[in-house]
């Protein structure tokens, strides 16, 4: 064999030997350490839903045909939001509600409606109560927690009737301060809206309508600013002049107040009510507050006045027309008042047999008023206890413009304009300071 293939056949042996000891070699040698492998994420558990916000009452099984009692449906639908408050919605149907409602604090029950309406029984969304009947006490058929809300919603007694008016307990009471009812038509209930036998405190009741038959609004335990706005008490339901009439002007009283502190009243009308507008005294004591642009009409007493807190009631801007039952007077003030009612530029009107009868301890005044009528040969105002203040008004009538009379304290009548000669009798010889006054001159 030639030399070179000899070196070759070598040196290829040599590399063969080379790469098998290389070999060997490495694996021999421990294995690198080899990062380790990422840990698998726990399965993520899904993320609770959100608190519902508002809810509709059909989802819940509300029927709204005015036949299937729905008032399970209801308070699920209630139940469904009451955790974190919410609004039930209820759309336009005749809701069947057997027995009553509790609106949980912090919810608002919501109809269609955006406004109130005058005669809705079967429009829009309208409630149907037939519990209670033959009962005054008994649970409200609404009856609202603290902070809760009915709104936009028609009230209907179906079972009630003009030929035998039945009692039934409150539609609506509040059972906690910051209470609310607006745009709402309480159709024909017997008592409508209570904020008198629970604390409600800063109450607001705003475009609310209706023909409540015994009592219409009724307020006491206000220790905090209530707000009554926009209400409008009338015949919407039944005026027959047989049953209804005679039965509502013998008995209703629209808007009772009892202790309220601060309490606002604008823009409230009432008609056909035994009492228009009814300040008392209760065991929390009685009212201080402002009645702005209010009114009563066909009454045959439109203010009553029992009992204010010394820092007085204050009426502006009301009109008054009394012309029904026995003796209507516009205003009476009765013999437990002891502190002060005041009226400025008030309208009296209709033919009540006088304008004010005025008893107890308490001051009156009357301030820019204008006296259309009362009866021929009656004083228009009666003192018969307290005082008086009369300034800046008009009687249009030519006959007496007061008798100061019993217990009779003090009079001041000064700076009016007479529909004929001045005539104050005082047989209770009570201090009158009178002057200024101005008789109407025949025309020339």
């Amino acid at each position: 064999m030639p030399a070179y293939r000899t070196r070759r056949a070598l040196a290829a042996g040599l590399t063969l030997a080379l790469a098998l000891l290389s070999a060997r070699s490495a694996a021999q040698q421990p294995a690198p350490p080899q990062p380790a492998a990422p840990q698998s994420a726990p399965a993520s558990q899904p993320a609770p839903p959100p608190p519902l916000s508002t809810v509709d009452v059909r989802y819940f099984g509300a029927k709204g045909d005015g036949a299937t009692d729905d008032t399970e449906a209801f308070r699920s639908a209630m139940a469904a939001v009451a955790a974190k408050g919410g609004v039930v919605s209820v759309p336009a149907g005749d809701y069947l509600i057997k027995t009553h409602l509790d609106v949980p604090a912090n919810v608002t029950l919501e109809g269609v409606w955006r406004s109130p309406t005058a005669k809705t029984a079967r429009k829009g969304t309208t409630l149907l109560a037939v519990e209670g009947a033959e009962k005054e006490a008994g649970p409200a058929f609404i009856t609202l927690n603290a902070n809760a809300t009915l709104r936009g919603v028609t009230v209907f007694y179906p079972e009630q009737t003009p030929e035998k008016i039945k009692p039934y307990p409150w539609c609506v009471a509040a059972a906690g301060e910051n209470a609310s009812v607006i745009d709402c038509l309480l159709l024909n209930p017997y008592q409508g809206v209570d904020l008198a036998s629970k604390p409600s405190g800063r109450h607001y009741v705003r475009n609310v309508y209706g023909q409540p038959l015994r009592r219409g609004i009724s307020v006491d335990k206000c220790f905090d600013v209530g707000r009554i706005e926009n209400v409008h008490f009338g015949p919407f339901w039944n005026w027959d002049e047989k049953t209804v009439q005679p039965w509502q002007l013998a008995n209703g009283e629209a808007f009772v107040f009892a202790r309220s502190d601060w309490q606002y009243v604008t823009n409230t009308f009432c008609y056909g009510y035994k009492v228009g507008y009814r300040f008392t005294k209760s065991a929390d004591g009685a009212i201080n507050g402002n009645l702005t642009g209010v009114g009563a009409d066909a009454t045959n007493v439109a203010v009553q006045v029992d009992a204010t807190q010394g820092p007085a009631l204050l009426i502006t801007s009301g009109q008054f027309v009394s012309f029904t039952g026995d003796k209507p007077a516009h205003v009476v003030v009765g013999e437990a008042h002891e502190k002060v009612v005041q009226f400025q530029s008030c309208a009296f009107w209709g033919m009540a047999h006088q304008v004010a009868r005025i008893q107890g301890t308490g001051t009156v005044t009357f301030a820019n008023c204008n006296f259309v009528e009362w009866s021929n040969g009656a004083p228009a105002i009666d003192l018969s206890g307290g005082d008086l203040v009369v300034q800046g008004s008009v009687f249009q009538k030519p006959f007496p413009q007061a008798v100061l009379q019993n217990k009779a304290q003090s009079a001041v009548i000064v700076g009016n304009r007479l529909g004929g000669p001045l005539k104050i009798d005082n047989p209770a010889k009570a201090d009158l300071q009178q002057g200024l006054n101005v008789e109407k001159k025949p025309a020339q």
